[in-house]
């Protein structure tokens, strides 16, 4: 199941995006340690496809997608 969610992110004035923090819910905000990898991928769980960024939040790592102009993550069904 697709979770959209906010992001926090920064563009480069050579056109890249980067994913800064994720905003899972209202109180809660959570910084992105570093990008891992970024290409385009599908959500196998979630469906859908994107750019996907694996990122370290706080030493685990998650997947998030940036889709057309929206960003989602994997929810738990």
């Amino acid at each position: 199941m697709k979770k959209y969610v906010d992001m926090i992110v920064r563009y480069t004035e050579d056109g890249q995006i980067i994913p800064l923090a994720v905003r899972w819910s209202p109180e809660q905000l959570f910084e992105i340690d570093r990008i891992l990898d970024v290409r385009q991928a599908a959500s196998l769980k979630a469906g859908g496809t994107g750019i996907r960024y694996l990122c370290r939040i706080r030493g685990q790592e998650r997947y998030v997608w940036l889709e057309e102009d929206r960003w989602f993550v994997e929810g738990k069904d």
